[in-house]
């Protein structure tokens, strides 16, 4: 079994714990410790006990709050799992068609051979 230093309130605690599980319990005593210290500060030295009892019930509060947010969290969840899918939007995508591409290569072929001829003319009479 391991041993852990954990400060809680500004004492300080030695706790066992099974190995492996130390990250666990130090967490566990910082949680305890930020509870703790706004109780210090406010009413100075508590016994012990009494510290770690208001420390202890202020983070079952913090504890019960989010447990109710969880539950509201899992019913809305609950009811969102419970609708139907619903159905696929169609979006239509324009897409150009190939004979486009050619028009426009054919037009383009055009103004080149009337440009040509222009200036064929212009070569004539200049």
């Amino acid at each position: 079994m391991a041993e852990l230093e954990i400060v809680i309130g500004g004492r300080s605690f030695l706790v066992a714990c099974q190995e492996g599980e130390e990250h666990f319990l130090q967490t566990a005593g910082a949680m305890l410790d930020t509870e703790a210290q706004p109780l210090v500060t406010q009413m100075g030295r508590l016994p012990e006990s009494r510290m770690l009892l208001m420390a202890g019930l202020m983070l079952a509060d913090r504890t019960a709050a989010v447990e109710d947010q969880l539950r509201v969290l899992k019913a809305r969840v609950a009811e969102l799992e419970g609708q139907p899918v619903p159905e696929p939007q169609k979006i239509e995508v324009p897409v150009i068609p190939p004979q486009i591409s050619e028009t426009l290569a054919e037009i383009a072929a055009r103004a080149e051979s009337l440009a040509a001829k222009v200036e064929d003319q212009a070569r004539a009479q200049g």
